[in-house]
């Protein structure tokens, strides 16, 4: 019943009169989660979102209320059909994890607490305390290291080398600017770089042209002998470099840096080094593959992703920065209305906010508290283990298909690969893998990205889902020939020639 002396009891409320019908909902939503996970081979890997629901999307502001069943309706009929791809056993782009069913729970879980992580004496920041406890000792980083969880790689990216830089300018640049450094602060990093490196060089007041870009050899790895000659010249000329950035993993082939070569170079000529680990760094997991990140503990900051090779819900990334007392003159303000106080709700230990950008920071943590309880760390290296299994199989596949061709090596976990035409000139085999990979992502079947290796398109597979199976692959490989061959014979040619501009 409405109280007529709450007049938003009329039909304005915003917490429900009636919690058994928000419960028979909840009940709903929770059987349509489970279901649709359980459901997920069943259904494309991706579809176009239709003009219909595109349409939708443009409708006024609502001003008078449907109620919680009738919006979840449109959730379901609008909203839920077209998801990204990546919680789908064939979706293999962009290097985006695949989602646990149990950290989804989680994030219901967090908001119901609706917990803001700031600091202050509650669960929440002992939770992510405790994670990123953890976390250290799962990377082998000392447990002095300084840590925060963020919402991602490019998040921690900027983290790491704003502390980088105040750290490294010689006068206050929090105080003064970096207008007010003597001589112009540059910093390193290949030209396989995740491109949120020299956004950070951006929004950091640096400019984009104090990123200088380092030439990587065959193998995408930087240049370690350029590298130097470049910070050479650059002191030469008047610059001051002060850091460099590793990658553990590139975006395009999984390219990992020699780390241990770029510390030595670093600690020679007083650098900082910053290492890009988005996905590469939980490559730690696996004892076998720690000669490939040798040096990784030399960092003086990571940044790293658990919503990548984790297999967590978006979104949690994390940053690591060695010198505990860098990262947090780097980032720290106390203003009144945040200082603490013996006991009471305003008590704390760890201040998150002196550590990061965001004063408003919401309960990450818990996914990757339950989901480590839940599962254990050895499932979560054997399941990287197996990727990486299937990224050998796929390879294997691809170099005995007389139709297909692996365009680099597979140091890590993808494998990029193109269909060939032996009839086709190279500008029309590029336009054949793109039109390829198109039918590939429309039609359904899979979804792997793409990228420009050596001045060729090829079709990128990234490998860090855990409900991927070998059968999997073999249905990419037979559907890339498949469609290759339909598209690259006869009128089909024509017709790429046509689209390519050739004659």
């Amino acid at each position: 019943m409405t109280d007529p002396a709450h007049p938003l009891r009329n039909g304005y409320g915003l917490d429900p009169e009636d919690w058994d019908e928000l419960r028979r909902l909840g009940h709903r939503m929770v059987e349509d989660v489970i279901d649709g996970f359980e459901s997920l081979r069943e259904r494309p890997v991706w579809q176009p979102v239709p003009a219909e629901t595109r349409e939708h999307f443009r409708t006024p502001l609502p001003l008078e209320p449907m109620g919680a069943e009738a919006a979840y309706e449109e959730f379901r009929r609008y909203v839920s059909p077209y998801p990204r791809g990546n919680s789908h056993p064939r979706f293999w782009g962009w290097v985006n994890g695949s989602g646990l069913p149990l950290a989804a729970f989680a994030e219901l879980l967090a908001g119901a607490m609706n917990s803001s992580v700031s600091g202050f004496e509650s669960a929440a920041p002992l939770v992510e305390e405790q994670v990123l406890a953890w976390l250290k000792e799962m990377l082998g980083f000392p447990a002095s290291t300084s840590a925060l969880l963020t919402s991602g790689c490019s998040m921690s990216n900027i983290v790491g080398l704003a502390v980088a830089r105040s750290s490294k300018a010689p006068v206050d640049v929090r105080r003064s600017g970096i207008a007010a450094t003597p001589r112009r602060m540059v910093f390193y990093a290949s030209s396989e770089a995740h491109s949120s490196i020299p956004k950070a060089a951006e929004l950091l007041g640096l400019g984009s042209e104090a990123l200088r870009s380092i030439p990587a050899d065959r193998d995408f790895r930087i240049d370690a002998d350029a590298l130097e000659a470049a910070i050479e010249a650059d002191r030469r000329n008047g610059a001051q470099p002060f850091c460099v950035v590793a990658n553990a993993g590139t975006v395009n082939t999984g390219a990992i840096d020699d780390i241990a070569r770029l510390a030595d170079i670093c600690m020679a000529h007083d650098l900082w080094l910053h290492v890009d680990g988005a996905f590469g760094a939980l490559a730690w997991l696996c004892p076998e593959l720690r000669p490939k990140l040798a040096g990784l503990q030399r960092a003086d900051s990571l940044a790293f992703d658990l919503h990548k090779w984790m297999y967590l819900p978006y979104d949690v990334g994390c940053v690591f920065v060695q010198d505990a007392r860098a990262h947090r003159d780097a980032f720290a303000v106390s203003p009144s209305y945040l200082s603490e106080t013996m006991e009471g709700a305003a008590a704390r230990t760890t201040s998150f906010a002196d550590y990061g950008i965001e004063l408003s920071r919401r309960f990450r943590a818990l996914k990757v508290w339950l989901a480590l309880k839940a599962h254990g760390l050895q499932s979560f290296e054997q399941q990287i283990r197996e990727n990486l299994r299937q990224a050998a199989f796929l390879a294997a596949r691809v170099e005995a298909h007389p139709d297909l061709e692996l365009a680099v090596p597979v140091p890590l976990n993808i494998v990029c690969f193109r269909y060939i035409d032996r009839k086709a000139r190279a500008e029309e085999l590029d336009q054949l893998n793109h039109d390829v990979l198109i039918r590939l992502q429309t039609s359904g079947i899979a979804l792997p990205s793409h990228a420009v290796l050596h001045g060729r398109f090829v079709i990128r597979t990234a490998i860090t889902n855990h409900r991927s199976e070998y059968s999997d692959f073999d249905i990419l490989v037979n559907a890339v020939a498949r469609l290759g061959a339909e598209l690259g014979s006869g009128t089909g040619r024509n017709a790429l020639a046509q689209r390519s501009g050739s004659p």
